[in-house]
């Protein structure tokens, strides 16, 4: 018995992508079907890392496929492509990385560090190939959270090899400088120090850089968001009125250099007591989730503020390396996959596709 090929389609098409809610068949994403006798062969494509949901996925494309009369064998392969997106105009993207996620804070102790690394270490576990830059100059804390010191080599005297942990490739300052050494540097050094540490650190094939910004809204942040070819930005609150009111210039400043908001995240948005499991809401209570809302921002997620929390990264273990299937890991993993998922519904970056053009003068 001969299989219909328009059957299996139409019974593939009622398998849907659970992130984005559309299925594989209309969008695209199944390729290379083939059909010989009872035995039904095709691979699937995402745009975005998902590692810990392939297998669940393969396992409902090979049910589907299977209710099709003649169909005796399945052979699914699900794989992800990652691509280059589109960044500001007139701004070129960086060799050998595709996109540059800025996560960023309109003011400092908001927790801007710990999302930056969770979210590197979120996107890594999911099979994606994550670098993330300490771009705060004056108080870089990457090294510590994500457990790694030392010297960065270079093995051609122009340029530096990035650290790296828990498969995840690192660069910051605190890496070229005493840990009790005072930066007392001015804007413009700071931002020729950080355009170098960018630049001149060979990333390797990284799907996604994640640029740990320093707070504020003053020069440096400016200069960086006009000169870092960035796919988008994630901006970290909490729910009080006062981070809210800064983290809406740290918006601000993003759109009118024309880097995307991704989404927003909301830190410390409530505290369960560990003796008696009382709920408080010492910042206020979704403040956040009101600001993104009224801008048409994407709401990523709430993280608890937690004690075990800050210990972990302190430690140098950040969550979702220390406790990977804990409530506020899976947090973390939530707002990556929705990051990643964001990044791959943009514009594709095409200067790559087109030929230089050489203009000469008749002689």
């Amino acid at each position: 018995m001969s299989v219909d090929q328009g059957a299996l389609l139409a019974a593939l098409q009622t398998v849907t992508d659970p992130n984005t809610g559309k299925d594989f068949v209309s969008t695209k994403q199944l390729k290379h079907l083939q059909v010989n006798g009872g035995d039904v062969a095709f691979d699937v494509e995402l745009g975005y890392p998902a590692k810990s949901q392939v297998p669940a996925l393969r396992q409902a494309l090979v049910a589907a496929a299977r209710g099709v009369p003649g169909v005796t064998n399945v052979s699914v392969n699900v794989t992800t492509q990652i691509v280059a997106h589109a960044v500001q105009r007139g701004v070129q993207l960086l060799p050998q990385v595709k996109n540059i996620v800025a996560v960023a804070s309109g003011k400092g102790g908001v927790g801007k560090s710990t999302t930056a690394v969770n979210l590197a270490l979120a996107l890594a576990a999911e099979g994606a190939q994550v670098g993330i830059l300490d771009a705060d100059i004056y108080g870089p804390s990457v090294p510590l959270m994500m457990g790694v010191n030392g010297r960065p080599e270079s093995l051609d005297g122009q340029s530096m090899e990035p650290l790296e942990n828990y498969g995840v490739q690192i660069m910051s300052i605190g890496f070229l400088v005493d840990p009790d050494e005072a930066m007392i540097w001015r804007g413009p050094m700071a931002t020729q120090a950080l355009d170098q540490l960018l630049r001149q650190t060979n990333w390797k094939a990284l799907d996604y850089l994640i640029v740990d910004m320093p707070p504020g809204t003053g020069d440096i942040q400016l200069s960086l968001s006009q000169r870092v070819p960035m796919t988008g930005a994630v901006i970290v609150t909490t729910p009080q009125d006062i981070a809210l009111a800064d983290a809406r210039k740290g918006v601000a400043m993003f759109e009118k250099v024309g880097v995307p908001i991704l989404g927003l995240v909301e830190n410390m948005a409530v505290h369960v007591c560990t003796n008696c499991g009382h709920v408080d809401h010492i910042f206020g209570a979704e403040g956040g989730k009101r600001y993104a809302a009224e801008k048409g921002i994407d709401y990523l997620g709430a993280l608890p503020l937690s004690r075990s929390i800050r210990e972990q990264a302190d430690s140098g273990r950040p969550t979702v390396i220390a406790d990977p299937d804990g409530e506020a890991a899976g947090i973390y993993k939530s707002v990556a996959r929705q990051v990643a998922i964001e990044i791959a519904q943009k514009a594709k970056d095409f200067s790559s596709k087109f030929p230089s053009i050489t203009i000469s003068k008749d002689t």
